[in-house]
């Protein structure tokens, strides 16, 4: 006689699932629950007391805990000394395992939640069974996912059993979940304790699209999401048009997101390859589009724009005009919608939490062998600013040089950015030296230069690049300081006569 040791938090197709079981002879055992809801359906199924000669206790914390319920699943039945004991014992064989665990990831989640009832839905005897289960693989069938139900039963029915790759594919998926739900206990209890770099590092994700392909057609890839999903995230937006996002598009996208949030007046952000092409800030959002797209209105092809109000008729007008992969934006008026949905191949991206602010978290990068782990960079500014030139900046000044900076934030180092009347003009990124970065920025401007501001996200090791800078027309500078030679470039700056603002803190994006 084959049995199933039934246990489960979510019931979702347990009752159908069971019935089919019954109809193939299977004996069903089952705890709390699940064996009063079977019970209910007239299912005909063994109360687990029944098999363990023990009734549960501390409040169910302890019931399939049991040698007479672990013997059944772990024993080798191949092995003569294991089936000697488990005779001798008087211990059932159980060929299948139905579990899933106690909703630590749903509470944990909840506003609010007490620190007694995320303790309380820390499954133990859920992962035991499972993991014994998964063990033994080659003999017993463990099933945690509805969504095996039909399969699992359409193999018995078909053969008598389940084939031993279905048994492997079962126990993969096991072990990937309770790892999963180990990494979430995990992170919560360090969280208590404050500790951001434990010894051992799990972390938790779940898996939420297979993409076409990676950064290149000849690489896989996929998506993984946080067990919570983060308001303001590209993953929690609404695609209203166009096909799926690519591993690109998702990259972009993000960096796009990531640099909108720094501002709080109508913004529109160019993105090509994770770097901007294009920011600017208005009083509107049409006119703001309008500046970012003149900031490279080559580079703006192809990419992806992403704004912080609302898009209407007029602004859809003018983003139609060019092929762009991507649009976010909080929301779409009906009459935008019609006009840029004209192209099917443009993505809409509906973001209604754009303003969420960025939120404590880490930023994780992978290296050959090993992963590099730090705060995501969430300041702006840590201290107060210190104006280093004689010249004294006037709010206008310093609205410019803000602007820059948080531009600057975001671009790949070594870089800069030259901005005029919020908007971006010239962007100099990814350099070896700061000089060949502010060299291309300038060239990049034209003659736009004159009378522009400039934001670098290191300092200058040389006065060198101020001369050009002075040379070029720029007005006024902001920079982070700390070099030995910031007493040079002091000096240059108050010999050409312009303004500088040093920030006390750097913005590297490696």
């Amino acid at each position: 006689m084959k049995r199933a040791l039934i246990s489960v938090y979510d019931k979702n197709g347990i009752i159908e699932f069971a019935t089919g079981l019954k109809k193939l002879g299977w004996d069903i055992i089952s705890t709390g629950g699940t064996y009063k809801l079977l019970k209910e359906n007239n299912i005909e199924v063994i109360e687990i007391d029944e098999i363990t000669k023990f009734k549960e206790i501390l409040d169910g914390r302890v019931k399939t805990l049991n040698p007479r319920i672990h013997g059944g699943i772990l024993f080798k039945r191949d092995n003569i000394e294991h089936r000697k004991t488990i005779e001798e014992h008087g211990i059932l064989p159980i060929h299948m395992v139905v579990n899933n665990l106690y909703p630590f990831e749903k509470t944990v989640n909840k506003e609010g939640v007490s620190l007694e009832d995320v303790i309380e839905n820390i499954d133990i005897g859920g992962p035991s069974m499972i993991r014994a289960a998964g063990k033994n693989y080659m003999d017993v069938t463990v099933v945690i996912d509805p969504k095996d139900y039909n399969s699992v039963l359409l193999e018995l029915m078909q053969n008598g059993e389940t084939s031993l790759k279905t048994r492997q594919d079962l126990a993969a998926k096991v072990f990937s979940y309770t790892a999963y739900y180990d990494s979430l206990i995990a992170g919560y209890i360090n969280n208590l304790i404050d500790d951001k770099f434990p010894d051992y590092l799990s972390l938790p994700y779940k898996k939420k699209e297979q993409l076409r392909y990676g950064e290149n057609p000849h690489q896989e890839a996929c998506i993984y999401e946080e067990s919570k999903v983060v308001k303001g995230s590209i993953l929690s937006g609404e695609k209203l048009h166009g096909k799926e996002l690519s591993y690109n598009n998702l990259n972009d996208g993000n960096a796009a997101i990531t640099i909108i949030k720094e501002f709080d007046k109508p913004t529109a952000v160019a993105v090509k390859h994770a770097n901007p092409c294009g920011v600017a800030s208005s009083d509107n959002i049409l006119d703001a589009y309008k500046k970012a797209y003149l900031c490279d209105k080559e580079s703006i092809f192809g990419g992806i724009v992403a704004v912080n109000r609302q898009v209407e008729e007029d602004l859809a007008l003018e983003l139609n005009k060019i092929f762009l992969e991507i649009i976010i934006a909080p929301s779409f008026s009906e009459k935008a919608l019609e006009i840029l949905t004209s192209k099917k191949n443009v993505r809409l991206i509906k973001l209604e939490d754009i303003h969420t602010p960025f939120k404590k978290t880490m930023d994780i990068k992978r290296i050959f062998g090993g992963l590099l782990i730090q705060d995501n960079n969430n300041e702006l500014f840590l201290d107060d600013l210190v104006i280093a030139s004689d010249l004294v900046p006037d709010d206008n000044d310093m609205e410019e040089l803000i602007f820059a900076w948080k531009v600057a934030k975001h671009i790949n180092s070594n870089g800069v950015v030259i901005s005029k009347d919020e908007a971006t003009i010239g962007i100099g990124l990814g350099e070896v030296n700061r000089f060949f970065a502010v060299e291309g920025a300038i060239k990049r401007s034209g003659e736009k230069v004159k009378g522009a501001y400039l934001a670098s996200d290191g300092f200058f090791p040389f006065k060198d690049s101020i001369e050009a800078l002075s040379k070029a027309g720029i007005k006024g500078i902001i920079q982070p300081g700390g070099s030995v030679k910031d007493e040079d470039v002091i000096s240059q700056v108050n010999e050409d006569k312009l303004i500088m603002i040093m920030t006390g803190i750097r913005h590297f994006k490696h």
